[in-house]
């Protein structure tokens, strides 16, 4: 397939830049092949049954975006990918000039770090002192919102911008299907016996990237890390075994169980993926998907058509459009149905 055949008019005023007044408070579509129900987020609890799995994925978001400037001068904004250890990362860095080995950087007049070594598009950064990056980030990061959210972010980002069960700290972007979630509305599935799985998937800065290909075979996906633990593995097993449904809440959460079961069974265990899932995949572990609307001409789009189907996902996005459905990040939700 093509990169133009996952293209779609989306008019600008649909991309929310803010998150709904009240977390959960966002609309719902429902889809079941041409079927299009139009819900609020309110109604989940009543699309799933006792005994479904849920799996979330449980990385939070850092502030990952430092300004500083070199030690020789000229101004510099990293924005960090990856915590290798406590005090090196790789980052992206922009500046007038790309720092070679050696250079010193000082962020926010306080923390130095030096650029190490250039491993592709980014830079691997060894901050000095005892401070660790993880520590340094929270004092005096930024967080990354979206490029297609045009403002910087606030107070309330810090909070909105955070699924309420997020604890392994390393993505750099939201997975945004979790955003929804009340801690009411994971009460009101635990009460009716929904089992609630975690997976993490730190999710990088690539997500954000374009595809630059026209013939989609030749892009190549951005490498992220994930865990799968032994207790998710146990929850997807029994409920195939009782007969009930595994639904991802996310792409991510989806990314990392289909990675984890590439030899045709769900394991457990800790590592890197650059799956890319496009129209033709075999899905061996996900029934359901809980999702946002997704960029035109993405990988994200892709891997949605080929869940749900490639003709129901244009006229779902074309439904969403016509009913104002608001787009991307802090917009709303859509579960599909996967299209055996």
């Amino acid at each position: 397939m093509q990169l133009s055949d996952f293209d779609y008019h989306l008019p600008e005023a649909l991309i929310a830049q803010h998150p709904p007044a009240e977390r959960g408070r966002s609309r719902l579509m429902h889809v079941q092949g041409s079927r299009h129900t139009d819900l609020m987020f309110s109604d989940f609890d009543v699309l799933v049954e006792p005994g479904d799995v849920l799996v979330f994925n449980d990385t939070r978001v850092i502030k990952a975006r430092l300004f500083g400037e070199k030690a020789s001068g000229g101004k510099v904004e990293s924005l960090v990918e990856r915590v290798l250890d406590e005090h090196t990362a790789l980052a992206h860095v922009r500046a007038s000039k790309s720092p070679k080995p050696g250079t010193r950087l000082v962020f926010a007049g306080r923390w130095e770090a030096e650029m190490v070594e250039r491993q592709g598009e980014l830079f691997k950064l060894r901050f000095l002192g005892e401070t660790g990056v993880f520590d340094i980030l929270e004092a005096s990061g930024k967080l990354p919102l979206p490029p297609y959210i045009e403002r910087g972010a606030d107070e309330d980002d810090d909070e909105r911008y955070q699924t309420v069960y997020a604890r392994e700290r390393g993505a750099v972007a939201a997975p945004t299907a979790g955003l929804h979630f009340s801690e009411a509305m994971l009460a009101r599935l635990a009460e009716k016996g929904v089992r609630l799985a975690y997976v993490t998937l730190h999710v990088g800065a690539g997500t954000f990237q374009p595809v630059r290909v026209e013939n989609i075979e030749e892009h190549r996906m951005h490498s992220e890390v994930y865990e799968i633990p032994q207790a998710t593995v146990e929850a997807v097993r029994e409920a195939h075994a009782a007969g009930r449904r595994v639904l991802s809440v996310g792409t991510t959460s989806m990314r990392a169980l289909e990675s984890a079961a590439h030899t045709g069974e769900l394991v457990a265990g800790r590592g890197e993926t650059d799956i890319f899932i496009t129209p033709g995949y075999r899905f061996r572990v996900v029934d359901r998907l809980l999702t946002n609307f997704h960029l035109p001409k993405s990988t994200l789009l892709m891997l949605v058509s080929a869940f749900a189907g490639y003709e129901e996902m244009r006229a779902a996005y074309a439904h969403a459009v016509e009913a104002e459905y608001r787009f991307f990040s802090y917009g709303d939700a859509m579960l599909l149905e996967r299209k055996d």
